[in-house]
């Protein structure tokens, strides 16, 4: 329970601290009203327009406003939406969930199996091969991989639609192109881990004592990798949410909340993009706190500060 609120009394304040950084970063900019208005608004709409969102106020009482509307989930109208901000970043925050989730599933079930059985043998030909796959999935940028994924199974092929969502099928593409970067690392993360588990004495004296090797590695082998696995589990969870979830959306035209961001930059949606912006950076302190909980369950003897 300390370990807990103290955790949450942390987030609070980097929720806080970044929030508040993009208020004085996008007013430092520039004028926000110049930002939301069409070029050809007059001085007079201007004008008006600032006094009507409390722009036209010294930037401290702006804050200290601003600062009020935080408790109350309250960041204004979005200009480009016609309606509060907030509510539009919980209604697309499920799709980038959903997005985000599919694809770390099925990095998860995928690297497990492949990093375990090309520890079995290092050096072996398995083993080359899921280490040159992972080398290559690292490397290939996600937006390329998702072009030519639209090229292939949606334009020659058609065999999966390339665009938006509705049903499963729009799932697929965007979600396998997402995993590859995570599945190649988680991959790499368990194979690496599970050859050093292999070679320790407690796995020699269990196979001197007749366990066999499948035994070995879903008894206590995997089990010992969980806690690290979990990490860059987290890890990646966070990024995508915070990163490039915003390039796999944008490429397939996905409803969510990296697209969104895109969308209102471009359209100047200063409320809009404060409202992302405390949001996700909620989110990524509740995983972190999701996993160090999630760790402890696994390994009790892991010490939580």
């Amino acid at each position: 329970m300390p370990f807990l609120l103290h955790r949450l009394m942390q987030g609070v304040l980097v929720v806080f601290g970044v929030t508040a950084t993009v208020f004085v970063v996008t007013r430092l900019a520039g004028n926000p009203v110049d930002l939301m208005l069409p070029l050809s608004a007059t001085a007079e709409q201007r004008a008006a327009f600032a006094a009507q969102i409390g722009l036209d106020q010294p930037l401290p009482v702006q804050f200290l406003r601003f600062c009020g509307d935080i408790l109350t989930l309250d960041f204004g109208q979005s200009m480009w939406q016609r309606r509060p901000a907030v509510e539009v970043v919980f209604e697309r925050l499920p799709n980038s969930l959903l997005l985000i989730g599919a694809a770390l599933g099925l990095a998860v079930a995928l690297s497990l199996p492949l990093g375990a059985i090309a520890a079995l043998r290092p050096g072996g030909l398995v083993d080359r091969l899921t280490t040159s796959a992972g080398l290559l999935g690292l490397a290939m940028p996600q937006f390329w991989v998702g072009l030519m994924a639209i090229m292939v199974f949606g334009v020659w092929l058609k065999w999966l639609p390339t665009s938006s969502m509705g049903t499963v099928w729009h799932l697929i593409l965007p979600a396998v192109t997402m995993a590859l970067a995570p599945l190649a690392r988680f991959t790499m993360m368990v194979r690496a881990s599970m050859i050093e588990e292999l070679n320790k004495p407690y796995v020699k004296t269990a196979r001197s004592k007749g366990l066999g090797l499948s035994v070995i590695l879903h008894r206590h082998a995997l089990r010992n990798i969980m806690v690290p696995f979990i990490s860059i589990s987290g890890w990646e969870m966070i990024t995508a949410l915070s990163g490039y979830t915003v390039v796999v959306e944008t490429v397939f035209a996905w409803p969510g909340l990296g697209s969104t961001a895109v969308q209102a930059i471009q359209k100047g949606d200063l409320f809009l993009m404060q409202a992302i912006v405390f949001i996700v950076s909620g989110l990524i302190v509740l995983i972190g706190i999701a996993m160090d909980l999630l760790a402890k369950t696994v390994d009790p003897r892991i010490e939580l500060n």
